[in-house]
């Protein structure tokens, strides 16, 4: 995200309203004053589409009133309800954005099972199956095959597009797909739900998103119903007094009882277990062969790992029909506003804005209408810090070359390995023992935002990080300013080598940007901000010690045994300018972003008060336990 380097620019907004803007209000235009008649231009039907076992799907249908021409489809599957309902309520906007509104497509939502106005039961994530048990890939199939055949003056061609969940219902409508899908965009889809995408990251449960999702999205039902459920109560708006006093994430259960089912059986599931493996969208992706638009934001706190690993398996098995592109967005910012900041954070041109007319409409356009010319590269890709888009032929770039990042001591950072000399005099014991130490208190972890929400937000993702830089349980090291432009373009991975006093803990590393100390504040600076010395957060993830080396079959550290752990921090294509400098923080909390570790080999989803320990870390930086950070750097 960031790992899971996983918000939206009105900073502490909940995820289940970023979620509702996903739905209905990511549609609104751009341009107010100039908003097409939808009512006017499109006519809306609703209608129960039956599925190959009987379950029959809502689904509201927007056709072209203008007959002279055939339309293709765009179809929308989504959890998130497709209201407005009743046949004279029609949405602001039809498509993924104003400009298809104007230009004309049969669009298409639907209900996915057990949900909202659909018949049948819901699953959270339901697997694919080749048994022939229905599922989201069947049930794409058949709402296909029914519009072909019930839906006047189409053009026999089918698109499919959808962010966040809606993501990952479109990557689920390619596997086995219907002949006449010629196009498919899955928008920061999540993949692999063990891995960076939703629930957890490097083993660690994702607490506030997964608490705040599952209250409001997860509830059971007794019948369809259009009513939208309601956000939950925490009672406080402070997020890290709620979770402090929850204790172990199975203690929602106070305030679920059996009415989340999902949230029990993640509680039942903490290692990567059939039940994980089985929601592993990527294994069944080898036989998409028509044209794919994964769209990725740098900065999504949610699903930002899930368009990284589908591509690895499309570039392999559908290379020549599908395209990578990632901007400098939170969670689904490319589909609203303008993209030209996120936060403190500028980022020099209307990115989003750019996105929905230069990509995703000619994208679309060029396969199901045969119209326009299309120039899309393998990968196109923003580069932060410099602030350009980049045309790539394959990411990550080919001439990237991985260099390390030492940790060195007195807070130093270098690419420069560290030698067989220990240090003398001032540099004090640990120095000259090689290693760094701070004492890791579960009563007091360390928060991952300066603000006080008691939902995940999204600002935190690129957030000033001096607030955790002061604090004695996280180590910080930094290079001297840079002499020269950094870019560095590809996968990012921290090394290190750690001993703990505990039989568990938690390891969060952070790629951070430090601003000169001269760095004008932003204009207008409504919120205050100083941007001389500002840490901005580049990257970040966690491992969960016991998973070092497994995620199925989890292992116990051992007290004061030198141990090697992998941290990955996802992918950046990113310029640390000149007078900047490069710092790693490490840190074994990011509360309540991740649920804490009581730092005992134990069940931690069911951890008892008695089994939170503090515990002492040790961070090692010799020749022969060097730590360091691996990123892919671009030459001249």
């Amino acid at each position: 995200m960031l790992a899971a380097a996983r918000r939206r620019s009105i900073g502490t907004a909940s995820a289940l309203l970023v979620f509702a803007i996903l739905a209905a209000a990511i549609l609104q235009p751009s341009r107010a004053q100039e908003m097409l008649d939808v009512k006017a231009t499109y006519a809306k039907q609703e209608v129960m589409v039956p599925m190959r076992d009987g379950t029959k799907l809502f689904t509201i249908v927007y056709s072209p009133r203008d007959t002279s021409q055939r339309y293709p489809f765009l179809l929308t599957r989504t959890a998130y309800s497709i209201a407005p309902y009743g046949p004279d309520n029609y949405r602001a906007v039809v498509g993924p954005s104003e400009e298809f509104t104007r230009e004309g497509y049969i669009f298409v939502y639907q209900d996915a099972r057990g949900r909202f106005k659909s018949e049948g039961t819901f699953i959270h994530h339901l697997p694919f199956d080749r048994s022939g048990r229905p599922n989201e890939s069947t049930d794409t199939y058949d709402t296909i095959e029914w519009l072909l055949k019930n839906v006047p003056n189409n053009n026999g061609r089918v698109g499919q597009w959808g962010i966040s969940w809606d993501g990952w219902e479109t990557s689920m409508g390619m596997i086995d797909a219907h002949p006449a899908l010629r196009a498919s965009s899955p928008q920061a889809p999540p993949q692999d739900q063990f891995f960076g995408d939703d629930y957890h990251s490097g083993g660690a449960y994702q607490l506030s998103y997964g608490f705040a999702w599952m209250s409001s999205n997860a509830r059971a039902r007794s019948a369809p119903t259009e009513q939208r459920t309601e956000r939950f109560d925490y009672g406080t708006p402070d997020g890290y007094r709620f979770f402090l006093d929850l204790g172990a994430a199975a203690n929602a259960v106070k305030y679920f009882g059996d009415t989340v089912p999902t949230w029990n059986d993640h509680m039942q599931h903490g290692t990567y277990d059939q039940y994980w493996q089985s929601r592993n969208v990527p294994k069944d992706l080898g036989g998409v062969h028509h044209p794919v638009l994964i769209v990725a934001g740098w900065f999504d706190a949610e699903d930002f790992y899930g368009p990284f690993r589908m591509h690895r398996v499309l570039k392999q098995t559908n290379a020549d029909k599908t395209v990578l592109v990632v901007g400098p967005w939170s969670h689904g910012a490319w589909a609203r506003g303008d993209g030209d900041r996120l936060g403190a954070i500028g980022f020099g041109s209307k990115t989003s804005a750019y996105y929905r007319t230069q990509v995703e409409l000619p994208f679309f356009n060029y396969y199901l209408k045969d119209k326009g010319r299309l120039d899309l590269p393998r990968a196109l890709a923003f580069e932060t810090g410099r602030n350009e888009w980049r045309k790539c032929d394959q990411w990550p770039p080919a001439r990237a070359v991985a260099k390390n990042l030492y940790l060195r001591a007195g807070g130093k950072l270098a690419f420069d390995a560290p030698g067989g000399n220990s240090p003398t005099g001032r540099a004090g014991l640990q120095a000259r023992e090689g290693f760094d130490s701070y004492v890791s208190d579960p009563a007091k972890p360390v928060p991952y935002t300066a603000q006080v929400p008691t939902t995940e937000g999204q600002l935190f993702a690129v957030e000033d990080q001096r607030f955790a830089w002061t604090r004695p349980d996280v180590l910080s090291y930094e290079t001297d300013p840079l002499t020269e432009d950094l870019t560095i373009a590809g996968p990012i991975t921290a090394t290190l080598h750690v001993s703990t006093t505990g039989t568990d803990s938690d390891w969060v590393v952070k790629l951070i940007d430090v601003y000169p100390g001269d760095t004008p504040d932003p204009q207008p600076n409504a919120a205050g901000v100083r941007m001389g010395g500002y840490q901005m957060l580049l990257a970040g993830d966690i491992l969960r010690g016991k998973f070092r080396g497994s995620f199925s079959d989890p292992r116990p550290m051992v007290p004061g045994q030198t141990t090697r752990v992998e941290v990955p921090l996802g992918d950046r294509y990113h310029t640390f300018l000149k007078g900047h400098r490069v710092m790693v923080q490490i840190q074994s909390s990011w509360f309540p972003m991740f649920d804490r570790n009581p730092q005992r080999f134990v069940d931690i989803y069911h951890a008892k008060p008695s089994d939170y320990v503090k515990a002492t870390e040790r961070v090692f930086r010799t020749k022969a336990s060097p730590s360091y950070v691996t990123v892919a750097v671009l030459g001249k």
